[in-house]
């Protein structure tokens, strides 16, 4: 019998430990499967976070390395000046890159540093029990927050994407997400343009792809699908925000 579809080579078979309704799992094979099909595999290495992707360093059939909170673009930084023929990635929740990590990620992306960050956005942390994020949107409630957050106590939800954007060594920025077929194919080629501009030297390349936590936002799986594309994209809409090859053509 003809095999039409099978797991990606580039995940392992460990069981990951995400809750029903993550997309991180999703997302995995969508990088996964961009490594595999570009020729990547065998030379990439990536760089965990702490949050609930800590342990993809199980899931990737690839070298992987474990950075302390916040620290995954300084330790890219170093492995990609290292092996600089090497495909490099960062994956990061909001909490380690868009609050402790902040300071790395901007200093990266403004020296150009040529490697790739995957951004996960679920707006809250997810690993420690659902806390405020610097994502998080308005009105939305968190453990810390739990008549909603506001404007008056915290400020505006960063949009990450947009701010690094405007640095010179940042040469590609696209927000995607994968609630159904057509985004997933999207955020795809998004994952494997930012490999490929990587590849061609061209500077530090971001992929931010929303994602759910229905654990934490008290929703079901498909419920939380619906509040992602009616709210989360309402606030951070989908698409290229800058692709400086494509700028100059």
């Amino acid at each position: 019998m003809a095999i039409v579809y099978e797991k990606s080579k580039g995940l392992t078979d460990v069981e990951m430990h995400y809750c029903p309704g993550c997309h991180h799992g999703i997302i995995h094979k969508l990088v996964a499967e961009s490594l595999v099909e570009l020729g990547l595999l065998d030379e990439a290495i990536g760089v965990c976070p702490v949050g609930c992707s800590v342990f993809a360093f199980k899931y990737f059939s690839c070298d992987m390395q474990e950075a302390a909170h916040g620290r995954a673009p300084a330790v890219a930084t170093g492995i990609k000046r290292t092996h600089p023929n090497q495909a490099v990635f960062t994956y990061q929740g909001d909490g380690d890159l868009a609050s402790i990590g902040a300071g790395e990620i901007v200093h990266a992306a403004m020296r150009g540093e040529k490697f790739t960050t995957i951004f996960i956005n679920n707006a809250i942390y997810g690993m420690t029990g659902g806390q405020m994020a610097p994502t998080t949107l308005i009105g939305q409630k968190a453990s810390t927050c739990p008549t909603g957050r506001t404007v008056e106590q915290a400020g505006m939800p960063i949009r990450v994407s947009e701010m690094l954007a405007t640095l010179d060594g940042c040469v590609y920025a696209e927000r995607v997400c994968v609630t159904d077929m057509a985004n997933l194919n999207k955020a795809k080629r998004a994952i494997k343009k930012a490999f490929e501009k990587q590849m061609r030297n061209e500077g530090f390349t971001f992929v931010e792809v929303l994602s759910t936590c229905p654990t934490n936002w008290g929703m079901t799986p498909l419920k939380a699908n619906e509040w992602l594309k009616n709210e989360m994209a309402a606030y951070y809409p989908l698409g290229v925000i800058k692709d400086i090859s494509a700028e100059v053509k």
